[in-house]
């Protein structure tokens, strides 16, 4: 008895020591959980240098940028740094085939040439309160999840009501573990964001797919942007009167460089992360779920890259759109190797026998939590193929851009007797407008045609609509389907489409109900709204209250853990140091790349590998300026930093505070740190400042750039 009383506390001490610097922290709580923590890493600093509402601190120099990743800012002038995939956007539309700034870069010269971005903004935190009491007030943990949820949101709308705030500023309330703690942030939001800087994709973008999630990496992805405010320095919308905004804090830049095991921190808006989920949902994620969407996105992919390496303006128009479909479909074949190399469902069921065991020793907590965790685990099973076949409905229907059209008409239509149409049209025809710029007719009838053989013969029939099978049956071939239907239907004419939105979308109104594309989007839709979507919402439902508990049960039963909430896209804190790793495979890898590594991966003309000739040039003079260590120019680094989508653009950050590099992917095998963070083999990979600068100042020629920070040598 006593051998396995041992054991059993070996393992749930395991389970906290080796996962010591896991996590992502609220900031305005380092002071009481993690201060002590990170100077024994080796900070220098105060958990009050982070955050502090009282004076200027790091959180006044971070901004959520565009709502999807992070960027700080880096000069008393407002510029702005973030990633080059962060940046995309905004890049990839202000390029045209005679001013291709995705192939060749932009750099403005002065403050006259940076160019505005209509939509895109960045947020700044003003400060960050528990609200959790007045929240759930009233909302025991018992009640249903729709009754619950009924007072939580009606409490905090009441609670948005009472904020104190300036009327430039907005707030908003966000759930933390599982809707256990809410907190309310005060937010000040900047609508004026101009594009300063982009290097070329050969630069900002080098390795594409193939290094896209792998290390060793040489990607200089970084962009610049600037913030402008009106003339009070206050939020203002877009207008050539206003001036470079005036930052409460900005990041000085560290020339020194990282060396193996110095402290480093990430400090950013983490998207979403599952770190407190059952073994049934991991093991489900990792044999159902994501290869599922793998396949689906792979064969997306495969039509989409052959018609955008031989046409050039196909690769302007799906660069992004690639990118994006691009980037999760690796991901998650790293998240399945991950869990799979580190045994994650073995370990979330050692977990669980600790906190059975836990349980059923204490008779409170067995009355409490005692049923708990086979409730859950039952119902994940449940779940599984309901799960399954929305992630089919999803994956395919997502990816053809004719259904997308056929949807966003529908969505019009049932606001035509609506006071709101007359906006709404407005807003439609100027997205429409963008989006079918970036559509091409003949690579949607591909995508439509791998799209639904796998919605077709991948799942179970039952979840198929009857008319897909009835249309299909017609042809007996998806290329003939596809060019059948793109050939009649008014939605895959761009210009009718267009035309008629603008002069007369009743005529598009008309056409949802023959028009034999919208039959089909109709029937596959309709099929998941009624067939799967009211047991899965029910399902998920009922697995939301069981994981609540679940998480507060974990919480009361090892009190002896600091708990850190699933990112949210809510700003947080994540430490470490920098290190190497050992792969699964016995493989060990050094924490730096430089710029020789690209020079070997060089291949001239390669979509993915080719290096711009100035930079080559630059390279075989060895003319590095200051940027050079013992005359070689470092590139990339990882460290052991906790960080996920949304972490895009978040500063790597020294012992000082000071900026060292730039946040933006992670280790291919360590991806699965969204669900099972280990410590062993989950990095994060950050392009080291100084690189960033040569290419400002050496290739770019924008020293005036670099002349507004403040560079620093701390190490000296």
């Amino acid at each position: 008895m006593k051998k396995h009383i041992l054991l059993l506390f070996v393992v749930i001490t395991g389970f906290f020591k080796v996962k010591a610097d896991e996590g992502m922290w609220l900031p305005q709580l380092l002071e009481s959980l993690n201060e002590k923590r990170m100077q024994s890493l080796g900070m220098k600093i105060s958990a009050s240098d982070i955050y502090d509402i009282n004076k200027g601190s790091l959180k006044d120099a971070i901004v959520s940028f565009g709502g999807f990743c992070t960027g700080e800012v880096i000069s008393d002038q407002g510029l702005l740094l973030t990633n080059h995939h962060c940046g995309f956007d905004a890049i990839q539309n202000h390029s045209t085939i005679d001013k291709n700034f995705i192939r060749d870069g932009f750099w403005a010269r002065s403050k006259a040439e940076e160019l505005p971005n209509a939509g895109l903004f960045v947020t700044f935190i003003v400060r960050i309160e528990d609200v959790t009491e007045q929240v759930l007030s009233g909302a025991p943990q018992n009640l249903t999840e729709s009754a619950r949820q009924s007072i939580v949101d009606k409490n905090a709308r009441q609670q948005l009501n009472l904020v104190q705030k300036e009327s430039y500023q907005n707030a908003f309330i966000r759930s933390f573990f599982d809707g256990n703690k809410y907190y309310l942030f005060v937010t000040e939001t900047y609508n004026d964001v101009r594009l300063v800087g982009a290097p070329p994709s050969a630069i900002g973008n080098f390795g594409k797919d193939t290094d896209n999630w792998m290390w060793p990496r040489h990607t200089g992805d970084f962009s610049m942007f600037r913030i402008y405010a009106g003339k009070d320095n206050k939020p203002a919308d877009y207008s050539p009167e206003n001036i470079p905004y005036k930052p409460k804090k900005s990041l000085s830049i560290s020339m020194s460089g990282m060396k193996e095991g110095d402290f480093t921190m990430v400090f950013g808006f983490p998207g979403r992360t599952s770190e407190y989920l059952p073994s049934k949902a991991v093991e489900q994620i990792m044999k159902v779920n994501d290869p599922a969407k793998i396949l689906i996105r792979d064969k997306a992919l495969k039509v989409i890259d052959k018609y955008m390496r031989t046409d050039e303006a196909l690769k302007i128009q799906y660069a992004s759109k690639y990118a994006g479909i691009s980037n999760a479909w690796k991901k998650w074949q790293g998240e399945v190797l991950g869990l799979t190399n580190t045994n994650a469902v073995d370990k979330k069921l050692k977990y669980e026998a600790a906190f059975t065991d836990r349980v059923n020793k204490n008779p409170a907590l067995q009355a409490a939590y005692g049923k708990l965790l086979p409730q859950l685990n039952g119902l994940y099973e449940q779940i599984k193929p309901l799960a399954l076949a929305r992630d089919y409905y999803l994956e395919t229907t997502s990816k053809i851009e004719l259904f997308t059209i056929v949807q966003r008409i529908r969505a019009l239509n049932t606001k035509r007797d609506k006071g709101s149409y007359v906006g709404a049209l407005k807003k439609e025809i100027d997205w429409m407008t963008g989006f079918l710029n970036e559509l091409s007719i003949k690579v949607d009838k591909e995508v439509f045609a791998a799209m639904m053989q796998l919605y077709r013969e991948n799942q179970h029939p039952a979840y198929v609509s009857a008319y897909a099978q009835e249309a299909y049956k017609k042809f007996g071939n998806y290329a003939a389907w596809a060019e059948a239907l793109y050939a009649k239907s008014v939605f895959a004419d761009k210009a009718k489409v267009l035309q008629q939105l603008k002069n007369n979308p009743n005529a598009l109104f008309e056409a949802l109900q023959t028009d034999e594309a919208a039959q089909l989007v109709v029937s596959i839709s309709n099929l998941y709204d009624n067939k799967v979507a009211p047991s899965l919402n029910e399902k998920q439902s009922a697995i939301n209250q069981l994981q609540r508990s679940y998480m507060k049960a974990q919480m009361e039963v090892f009190s002896e853990k600091d708990f850190y909430p699933d990112a949210n896209s809510t700003l947080r804190v994540a430490f470490g140091n920098v290190k190497g790793y050992q792969s699964p495979t016995g493989k060990n890898y050094e924490y730096y790349t430089y710029l020789d590594g690209v020079m070997k991966k060089y291949k001239p003309g390669d979509y993915e590998f080719d290096v711009p000739e100035k930079l080559r040039q630059l390279y075989k003079q060895k003319d590095f300026g200051q940027y050079a260590v013992n005359g070689k120019v470092p590139v990339c680094f990882i460290a052991s930093n906790h960080t996920t989508g949304g972490n895009s653009g978040s500063p790597a950050l020294d012992a000082y505070g000071n900026l060292v590099g730039l946040n933006f992917d992670r280790v291919w095998e360590g991806t699965m740190s969204d669900i099972n963070y280990d410590a062993s083999i989950c990095r994060n990979i950050m392009v080291d400042i100084r690189y960033i600068l040569f290419i400002v100042d050496k290739f770019a020629g924008a020293s005036h750039l670099v002349e507004e920070m403040n560079l620093v040598y701390p190490k000296k």
